[in-house]
């Protein structure tokens, strides 16, 4: 990942996911519609629980930076919430 860039800006309806920095560093950003906790990922050993309905976002990638995100399920369109206004409806 080249430094700098962002990712994420979503949430889901019901995947979950462990994300672990595998090299490098970022920070995930995790919101809940109330309250926004950062988390800074630098250890491979080290992963991070996001469960569904939490919009994520990931940041302040260091250069080269490498990310493992396992998912609880595959891929579908049709889980993902692409807007934020939406999902802070959907959690209120």
């Amino acid at each position: 990942m080249p430094g700098g860039e962002k990712r994420g800006g979503h949430a889901y309806k019901e995947l979950y996911e462990l994300v672990i920095a595998l090299s490098g560093s970022f920070d995930v950003v995790l919101d809940n519609g109330k309250e926004k906790q950062t988390f800074s990922l630098n250890r491979s050993y080290y992963g991070l629980y996001i469960p569904k309905m939490i919009w994520r976002q990931v940041e302040n990638f260091s250069t080269n930076s490498l990310a493992l995100i396992l998912a609880s399920g595959k891929y579908d369109e049709n889980d993902y919430i692409r807007n934020y206004e939406q999902f802070k409806k959907m959690v209120e």
